[in-house]
């Protein structure tokens, strides 16, 4: 069917998707004080607009909304189709809570009143 349209209309309408993409989209990358909307993201990467997307480099946090994810170390950016697409060196995800060093028994109630 893209054989049939124009190239206006196509990039009209990949335009479009791209635009409907990053309105649904939460994920977002944070780089110091800057923030950047994440288009997609994959096992081994993820990929930002690329009119306004900078070549990162380092350490970044990735969040889902407020919620931070991942933090990433980004290795190598290429520019496809009008996304710049970062590839992880590694990437781990951030803990809710501190790591503990001892064994928590499931029974263990959340609040203890004292006796009167």
């Amino acid at each position: 069917m893209t054989d049939y349209l124009t190239k206006d209309l196509q990039d009209a309408i990949e335009a479009a998707r791209r635009a409907a993409q990053r309105r649904s989209g939460r994920l977002c990358v944070h780089d110091g004080d800057d923030v950047h909307p994440v288009l997609r993201m994959w096992d081994t990467g993820f990929a930002l607009a690329a009119k306004d997307a900078p070549i990162l480099h380092g350490f970044v946090d990735l969040y889902d909304g407020p919620r931070h994810l991942y933090q990433c170390l980004v290795m190598t950016s290429r520019v496809e189709e009008g996304e710049r697409v970062y590839e992880f060196k590694r990437h781990s995800r951030v803990a809710d809570s501190a790591p503990v060093d001892f064994e928590r028994s499931e029974a263990e109630p959340a609040l203890r009143l004292p006796r009167l």
